[in-house]
């Protein structure tokens, strides 16, 4: 038992009860050691993760303060460390953000449901390289993540297609204006406006200005 390995540990989340915790508990467990107190803020994480090169970073998602995301915190602390591994704890079931999590170099997720004595045997387990997430389930979403990323290039290029003036039209009739307020609105003339809403029915595959707004905040939604 002499022999056995310590796992050195980070816990970065802002919810104070929930460090307090898995703190408490570290301190029980012979087979765990803090690099540092828990911190509150994904900046401080990467600055300790730097300084300390943790073998396991237990990493929130989404902050309420501070200028970066859990995501990116993994993303630079990998960089500095590729061989820390980073947990995701999260309350989260956005499922791009965990892709993006593994994309940025994470190890697995916990759910913030889970006993503190889970998350750090999880830890643990990360510590001797097990990933912490179903294969099967990783499989599925990184292929639906795939193909909302064809649907936002495929966007882009319909957006991309459009001529400046195009766009511009487009907005005011998502706006529900008609096309002579339009043409006041631009200094162009009406047949002007008829000829450019013709073009932007063509591009987008639509028939009608209201199916051209639909179109259009659909765009928006995939880009």
């Amino acid at each position: 038992m002499g022999d056995a390995r310590t796992v050195s540990l980070l816990i970065c989340d802002d919810h104070k009860i929930l460090t307090d915790a898995l703190s408490m508990v570290v301190k029980l467990d012979p087979e765990l050691e803090m690099v540092a107190p828990p911190v509150h803020t994904a900046e401080e994480a990467v600055d300790l993760a730097e300084q300390h090169l943790p073998d396991v970073v237990l990493m929130d998602i989404v902050f309420k303060s501070g200028g970066i995301s859990g995501i990116d915190a993994t993303r630079k602390i990998k960089e500095a460390s590729p061989s820390t591994k980073v947990v995701i704890m999260t309350a989260h079931d956005d499922e791009r953000l965990l892709v993006e999590a593994v994309e940025a170099g994470a190890s697995g997720f916990l759910s913030k449901d889970e006993a503190a004595d889970e998350v750090l045997s999880a830890a643990k387990a990360a510590a001797d390289g097990e990933v912490l997430i179903d294969p099967g389930t990783l499989t599925r979403l990184l292929a639906q993540v795939a193909r909302e990323r064809e649907e936002q290039r495929d966007a882009m290029r319909l957006l991309n297609d459009l001529t400046e003036r195009e766009r511009e039209i487009l907005q005011l009739l998502a706006q529900g204006m008609r096309n002579d307020d339009i043409a006041t609105r631009l200094f162009i003339s009406r047949n002007t406006v008829k000829f450019h809403v013709a073009a932007i029915y063509q591009r987008l595959g639509v028939s009608n200005r209201v199916q051209a707004a639909h179109a259009l905040e659909s765009l928006r939604t995939h880009t």
